[in-house]
């Protein structure tokens, strides 16, 4: 069964860090490129941060670029979200998917599956 898998969500002071991880099961993670996404409450979803098959070129939304770093570990096929500086704005659910914002002027194409893969979110919520 194909599947992505987000963890390491949960609640952090403002200041602090998490790290996600988005797991891949029934699938490779090499072929795609590999985009974190998040909703936060009242908004709608927006893509924050994606990495390119070689894991050489990244992208990164204004709100997150330079607190957030991704990376990947394809021997692992799993791809990590590190989040340091963490405000109360950066509180949502985050999704990891083979969709990929910043997909074609930063992010190289790469052939996408038929439908997009996508996880199922982890929760981030940042408060004192």
């Amino acid at each position: 069964q194909v599947q992505l898998e987000e963890s390491g969500g949960g609640l952090v002071q403002p200041g602090g860090s998490l790290r996600l991880s988005c797991s891949a099961s029934g699938f490779s993670l090499d072929p795609y490129g590999i985009g974190w996404f998040r909703q936060s409450p009242g908004k709608v979803r927006e893509g924050i941060a994606c990495i390119s098959t070689s894991g050489k070129i990244t992208y990164y939304s204004h709100d997150v670029k330079n607190r957030f770093t991704i990376s990947r570990d394809n021997a692992k096929n799993t791809v990590y979200l590190q989040m340091n500086s963490l405000k109360p704005e950066d509180t949502g659910v985050y999704y990891c998917s083979t969709d990929c914002p910043g997909l074609g002027y930063v992010i190289p194409p790469y052939p996408r599956p038929t439908e997009d893969y996508w996880g199922k979110g982890t929760q981030v919520t940042v408060s004192s």
